[in-house]
């Protein structure tokens, strides 16, 4: 896309032109040298010439990992001839009032409401919207057209805002999400709603958008349709199947359970569901007080690199606006964060020395404008690049250890051992080996890290998206040398997280503008800032064997896994101890030997995603269970099923659960569906020479919570002089349902409808202590705090009316009626005294898993519950390009109990996706994929029909019998898609994703 505004004289010259580019490179960039050159030559039949003569060097860098130098070259100057010529129109058609070269007057309608507004030359349509309109509702996600989070309609087509130059608007109508409702829902967003399509709802605007241009012109569209129209909208939750869904069943599917009998058990449309399909959900770059300052951050083009500043006072006088330059040297207190406090190791701004290619070295406070308009190439900063290593090989042969502490940059070893598994595995009647390798993953969430802060008196606010408030709050403090009670983190709408927001990104570098400016100040990263320097999935380097008897039942494992963790420690000491606990699979495995180990490289950071390195030992482990059972001549679900832990069986950390576990249920739950895609695919086969179908099965187990330490999450509540049940709830919901899940089980519990609640939801100064949004913990754990809150607070009630348990409760008009056979009594809660809460009668109440910690040989009780789960892929691969098209994934998962049945198989899709993302596509490289293009992740049409199996088998520690779901649905996808494709093609493939390159040499390799 680019922009065009041209000045004609009246023999039809050119006597001024401005132009800029934004599809073909990462930002829209200013042609300049290509202006000058068409300006003299002036001749309307010299236009073409010059173009195609340029060379476009100011898209340097041109090429990238997908499109070649020319390639791109080409686009530009075909992308630049269109806007030129439309442009020329557009003067000869509505002439050229308003023309400036600093500010153009535009008048355009948006949402039937004229608007006239004064943008610059170059303005991107979604910055006017959302900077000058104040229409949020249109998302940014990359700026580059790639995510589709900022689509519009123009003139009814749908657009991304991002590439349109607000300049080419002049006259047009722009429709955004805010115009798709007329006072109420249209029938489109009340169908997401119902259908549970908007999950984190960052996405939501920009599909319900697009969406609507397609129903009107096409009312019943096919999913073929769907999936066509909807292909440019990224979305990194949902997994798409209920959005496909959504738009079809528009206006013809039934109305949810109502809200005020939703307890447990009941598939009620998420309660913070309305703000996101209206697009009035305020996410992180959403909201900026008028008087903020912007920051932008000074980051490490090295690797390895140590550094110097030069006249920082003079920068800042050179350019106007500028307020001031930060570095290490400013920061109050400890230069030092990190999410697990002992292993805290993470400067929020490098001290001299950067140890990772994108980290923060200094940031820049000043206006708006001033901050846009900055060419961070001339800041004064000298560079000296030092040896790195980016691999585990690298950085444990002898490389010089990038902290002092940390011996061959070994960041922490985790070992699990039990039994003999040496003798094991000679004594056994088979045995399969092997080693398997996976890459960086990327988390991909579509919003950007950002937020503001300010200070409110003595106390500085931070509103920012995040996973986990309390951690950032305590780490800020102590960043900027503040006691706790005087920072105070409120977090926004979170688009994504996965892991990821866990870790601090914005909060101390705008905190310490803030605090040392007294002015309100605001970062939003750009996309290539949030991929260069936030968290990735951990690549891994493993081997394992594993020995059968001659029934077919596991004897013993080996496991070793080295896991590269980057420059800073972050969750790389969680991945070194759950990995051993969990690499054995959720079978029973009497001898067993273990070792993962959090190795430091000058890689990106690795930090925690979607089960903490469990995903990557479970491809190894399952791909050798496929081996070990066509070694046996067995069935490779039965042989599953013949090793399933069962109640009372000791896992590989000795602990024994007498009730409660789930994987032979989740396995049994597939056989009907195997058996029919064994018959399928012998079918297909039998006529389909180039093209082979197979199915491949594996399982998956995962410990909800802190692995065998405290892990406690707090819960208020309480009844109000007004009648209203008020909730402090500070679990972060990023999208996985913790707003809705969590108040339906303390309506359960209290015995009163979830209409007759209100909601504080996260912020440290109001809401108590529930954890990190991590380990599939919040269900569970807050949940089961919820709960307790929730029948504490109904054991108040029923005492002071003096009645017995089997008494209902109601509230109306400011009064609560206690109701016991045909005995009521009515209490006027305005009556009676308020604690500081205002509550009438209140409660809250802790919940700590109880849990043992691990030995040194990693024998305990690691976790207090446990998720289970099974999952079969059926796909095709072409023998002759190595392609993979999925057919079918059947997902059993056992949840315990389904608290909201749709939202869990909500979560199960959208794991699911990002199990297929693991397998097939997602290769992070580092310095090469930093954005949306060159790093793909699963579109609407590459996730194929999904049937959800929901398993209750309860496990008395959870709330009504629930477990975690939110990591382990994502386990089981990657191998088993890596087992199908060894069914259908005999490939054996030893590192993912499992890219056609990879998959055809892996066919030939295994026809030798």
């Amino acid at each position: 896309m680019a922009a065009a505004r041209v000045v004609v004289d009246e023999a039809g010259k050119l006597s001024d032109v401005v132009l800029s580019v934004g599809a073909c490179s990462a930002v829209a960039t200013r042609l300049q040298a290509l202006e000058e050159r068409l300006r003299e030559a002036g001749a309307p039949g010299d236009v073409a010439r010059v173009i195609e003569a340029h060379d476009f060097a100011e898209l340097t860098p041109i090429d990238d990992v997908r499109g070649s130098a020319e390639y791109r070259r080409q686009a530009a100057r075909e992308i630049v001839l269109r806007a030129l010529g439309g442009a020329r129109r557009q003067r000869q058609d509505r002439g050229c009032r308003g023309m400036s070269m600093d500010r153009l007057s535009v008048s355009f309608t948006v949402n039937d409401e004229a608007r006239q507004v004064q943008v610059p030359p170059l303005a991107r349509l979604s910055s006017v919207l959302r900077d000058e309109l104040r229409l949020t509702g249109t998302k940014v996600g990359c700026d580059a057209g790639d995510c589709g989070a900022c689509t519009v309609l123009v003139d009814g087509a749908p657009v991304c805002a991002c590439l349109v130059p607000a300049a080419g608007m002049e006259g047009a109508s722009v429709r955004t999400v805010e115009g798709l409702a007329n006072g109420r829902l249209s029938a489109l967003q009340d169908s997401f709603l119902r259908h549970g399509a908007a999950q984190c709802g960052i996405c939501t605007p920009g599909l319900l958008v697009t969406a609507t241009a397609l129903l009107e012109a096409n009312p019943r569209p096919s999913e073929a349709e769907v999936q066509d129209a909807l292909g440019g909208v990224l979305c990194r939750c949902t997994g798409y199947r209920k959005i496909v869904k959504a738009v079809m069943d528009v206006g013809t599917a039934g109305a949810p359970p109502p809200v005020a009998l939703a307890g447990v058990g009941a598939a009620i449309p998420r309660l913070d569901g309305e703000p996101k399909v209206r697009g009035d959900d305020l996410f992180g770059a959403d909201e900026r007080p008028d008087d903020a300052l912007s920051v932008a951050v000074v980051r490490s083009p090295y690797w390895h690199a140590r550094f110097t500043f030069g006249d920082l006072d003079a920068f800042v006088k050179a350019h106007p606006g500028i307020i001031g330059v930060f570095t290490a040297a400013d920061i109050p207190g400890r230069n030092r964060f990190g999410v697990i406090p002992p292993f805290a190791d993470q400067p929020a701004l490098a001290d001299g020395t950067a140890l990772f290619r994108g980290e923060a070295v200094a940031t820049i406070a000043g206006e708006r404008d001033a901050i846009a308009s900055l060419d961070l190439s001339a800041f004064p900063i000298a560079w000296e690049e030092l040896p790195h290593a980016l691999t585990v090989a690298e950085a444990r042969n002898g490389f010089a250890a990038l902290h002092e502490d940390r011996k061959g940059n070994v960041l922490l070893e985790g070992t699990v051992e039990r039994g003999d598994a040496d003798a094991a595995l000679a004594s056994a009647a088979v045995t399969a080996a092997g080693s398997l390798e996976t890459s960086y993953v990327e988390h991909a969430y579509i919003e950007p890290e950002a937020g503001y802060a300010f200070m409110d008196g003595d106390v500085l606010v931070i509103k920012a998206c995040t996973q986990s408030p309390i951690m950032d709050r305590d780490d800020t403090a102590a960043i900027l040398g503040l006691p706790a009670e005087k920072v105070r983190i409120i977090p926004t709408a979170t688009g994504g997280g996965f892991g990821s927001k866990l870790d601090l990104s914005v909060q101390p570098l705008i905190g310490l503008v803030a605090l040392k400016t007294g002015r309100p100040a605001g970062l939003t990263y750009t996309r290539q800032e949030s991929m260069a320097s936030t968290t990735k999935r951990h690549p891994a380097v493993m081997s394992a064997t594993i020995g059968a008897d001659a029934e077919g039942r596991v004897v013993g494992m080996v496991f070793e896994g080295d896991f590269n963790t980057g420059a800073y420690a972050s969750w790389g000491p969680t991945v070194a101890t759950r990995v051993p606990v969990h690499a054995s699979g959720p079978y029973y495995t009497p001898s067993y030997r273990a070792l993962g180990r959090a190795i430091h490289t000058n890689g990106p950071i690795s930090g925690a995603f979607r089960g903490f390195g469990v995903p990557q030992a479970a491809l190894m482990q399952e791909t050798l269970y496929d081996e070990l059972a066509l070694q046996l001549g067995i069935d490779r679900l039965e042989f599953r099923l013949r090793n399933a832990l069962r109640d009372g069986q000791p896992t590989v950390c000795g602990h024994v659960m007498d009730s409660g576990i789930g994987i032979a249920a989740c396995l049994e739950a597939l056989e009907p569906h195997w058996a029919r895609a064994m018959n399928d695919a012998d079918a297909f086969n039998a006529e389909n020479r180039h093209r082979r179908r197979g199915v491949g099965v594996a399982s998956c187990w995962y410990g909800c919570g802190n692995t065998g330490i405290a892990n406690p999450s707090t819960i208020k509540m309480g009844i109000a002089a007004d009648g209203r049940v008020v909730m402090h709830q500070g679990a972060v919901d990023i999208g996985q349902g913790s707003n809705t899940v969590i108040p339906q089980i303390a309506a359960e519990a209290l015995g009163l409808p979830l209409d007759a609640f209100d909601f504080i939801y996260g912020d440290t100064a109001l809401t108590p202590d529930a954890g990190k949004t991590s380990g599939s913990r919040q269900t569970y754990i807050s949940g089961r705090a919820a709960e307790l809150s929730g029948k504490a607070l109904r054991e108040r009630v029923l005492r002071y009316a003096n009645v017995s348990d089997a008494a209902e409760l109601s509230l109306k008009d400011g009064k609560l009626t206690v109701r016991e056979g045909e005995a009521s009594r009515t209490i006027a809660l305005g009556d009676l005294p308020t604690d500081a809460d205002g509550f009438v009668f209140a409660a809250c109440e802790s919940y700590d898993p109880p849990t043992v910690p691990l030995d040194a040989k990693g024998q305990g009780k690691p976790y207090a519950v446990y998720g289970w789960g099974a999952q079969m892929a059926e796909l095709e691969v072409d023998m002759r390009l190595g392609t993979v098209k999925l057919v079918k994934i059947t997902a059993a998962h056992d949840v315990g109990r389904a608290i909201n049945p749709l939202l869990a198989e909500g979560q199960v899709e959208g794991g699911i996706a990002q199990g297929i993302g693991l397998a097939l596509m997602e290769e992070y490289v580092p310095g090469r994929t930093e954005n949306l293009h060159d790093y793909l992740i699963p579109t609407i049409g590459d996730v194929p029909p999904i049937e959800t199996i929901l398993v209750e088998v309860p496990d008395a520690e959870g709330p009504y019998g629930a477990k975690g779901l939110g990591e382990h649905v994502l386990i089981p996808t990657a191998p088993a898609i890596l087992n199908a494709i060894r069914d259908a093609s005999g490939a054996k493939i030893t590192k993912v994703p499992a890219t056609p390159d990879r998959v055809l040499a892996a066919i030939k390799a295994a026809r030798g």
